[in-house]
């Protein structure tokens, strides 16, 4: 079983289901919408979302119009600090022109030789206090929750050991996400360490989440682990496909 969960976007699904049809995979439409709580970026993941659901693709469309705007605030932003070209360079690697993102930068940056791989253009670009970093408004926390649940999804948050909060953040930002109506937290995740594993089933189980697991796969070898190689959810947790009905 495989989600296609790519950022603020789900024309990527017809796509991916004839693949996975070709190959015996079991699809879960799926999205990973940018939104602002508390004046931070904070992922969430639907999962059985309807793509087609017009609450959830407008809302989607709003997100990827602002894009561009952002993109070109962060080629200024390294332009300053002495890397040009990078919008331009950046805009090359985007399949798509409304889908432009830190990933499109981050190959650039490497191409150019500021960084040895994309993994390591994070530690020294694109991030808060960074050459490349811009604030950004995007969707309100609860709403995109809101359009998850109207598509008839389960809203996931999305690898929360990364957004480095603090503890007393960390629980008012679950809190939150309880309230507003997530059900499910990403336990297992590429961007979590071994302890955090242990650390979010215990968080799960305080807040009654299923758990989730997800690769955070942006590309090959752009990944702290591949396709496939995650470790399976701790006993304890409850998975978010428990009551699915999939048999493997």
């Amino acid at each position: 079983m495989f989600a296609l969960t790519d950022h603020d976007d789900v024309n990527g699904l017809a796509e991916a289901h004839r693949a996975a049809a070709e190959v015996g995979i079991v699809l879960i439409d799926g999205t990973e919408i940018s939104t602002t709580w508390n004046n931070r970026s904070i992922h969430v993941v639907g999962l059985r979302i309807d793509p087609a659901c017009p609450a959830l693709y407008q809302g989607l469309a709003q997100i990827r119009a602002g894009r561009g705007e952002r993109a070109a605030r962060m080629a200024a932003s390294l332009e300053a600090f002495g890397i040009s070209g990078t919008l331009e360079g950046a805009y090359a690697y985007a399949e798509n022109e409304n889908m432009i993102g830190r990933a499109h930068f981050a190959r650039y940056l490497v191409e150019k030789g500021h960084a040895k791989d994309v993994k390591s253009v994070f530690k020294k670009f694109l991030v808060k206090g960074k050459p490349g970093y811009v604030p950004h408004q995007w969707a309100e926390f609860d709403e995109a929750i809101g359009w998850i649940k109207e598509s008839g999804g389960v809203p996931v948050l999305a690898h929360p050991g990364r957004y480095d909060l603090g503890r007393s953040n960390l629980r008012a930002l679950l809190e939150a996400f309880k309230d507003a109506g997530g059900e499910a937290i990403e336990v297992v995740s590429g961007s979590h360490s071994r302890e955090q594993y242990a650390e979010f089933a215990e968080y799960a189980r305080e807040f009654d989440f299923l758990a989730s697991c997800g690769s955070d796969f942006h590309g090959p070898e752009e990944n702290y682990l591949e396709l496939g190689k995650l470790p399976d959810l701790p006993p304890s947790c409850r998975p978010v496909w428990q009551d699915w009905g999939i048999e493997f």
